[in-house]
């Protein structure tokens, strides 16, 4: 179970103040999958990144009953300087897996071939993300965060990522956010969307597409009348 009570989060910076979510309360089940819609600069990262634990609210609580992964593809679980191989050799230690196994599985996944022993700073957008999703799919969590990424790689990359990714979804607690309202029908049943800093819930993903499809399409009416 995964518990939101009136969660608030807050962005801080020189002469700026954003206000990402106020007073957010929701309960997502262990097993359920859901899908989450929202425009760019709704807050889906945001939201995605307080669930795995990675920011932390500026007012309230979450609470977690079940493990939960990092954003599959979040490179920055990554230090940039060390080598793929040395990253997954500390996550290795963290988490109190084999070190060889965890690299044999990553390295079979990502095929990201030499330059697994390269820093990965020098890594392309597309690397990093092959070689995070490899490396959270290479722990089993009770629920997986999937941000943005399904997409990443070659046809092979994605295949087995979707082929993996439905394994877990049936046995796991799956939460995903993407602006292809197929992928999350694909993959999702229940739904929200979140717009204005609210989460507005569905019982039925595709009906939570539908909505958000017509608030951008709202928005992008009043974009071109204004």
């Amino acid at each position: 179970m995964i518990r939101f009570d009136n969660v608030t989060k807050t962005y801080h910076g020189r002469k700026f103040e954003k206000t990402v979510f106020s007073d957010l309360s929701f309960t997502i089940k262990k097993g359920e999958s859901i899908g989450i819609c929202g425009a760019n600069g709704a807050g889906k990262s945001t939201l995605m990144r307080l669930i795995a634990g990675i920011d932390k609210p500026s007012s309230g609580n979450v609470i977690k009953t079940i493990s939960t992964s990092w954003p599959i593809g979040y490179a920055s679980i990554f230090q940039g300087s060390l080598t793929g191989a040395d990253n997954l050799r500390f996550l290795a230690r963290t988490y109190d897996r084999p070190i060889q196994e965890l690299i044999d599985y990553v390295e079979d996944f990502a095929q990201l071939g030499k330059f697994m022993r390269q820093p990965v700073k020098t890594y392309s957008a597309g690397m990093s993300a092959r070689l995070a999703f490899g490396v959270s799919l290479a722990f089993e969590f009770e629920c997986y965060l999937v941000d943005e990424v399904a997409g990443a790689g070659d046809e092979r990359f994605q295949a087995r990522a979707d082929a993996e990714m439905r394994a877990r979804r049936e046995r796991s607690t799956l939460i995903m956010t993407s602006h292809s309202p197929a992928m999350l029908q694909s993959f999702c049943d229940r739904g929200a969307v979140l717009y204005g800093g609210s989460l507005i819930w569905f019982d039925d993903i595709a009906e939570a597409c539908e909505v958000h499809s017509r608030l951008q399409n709202r928005a992008m009416k009043k974009f071109i009348n204004s």
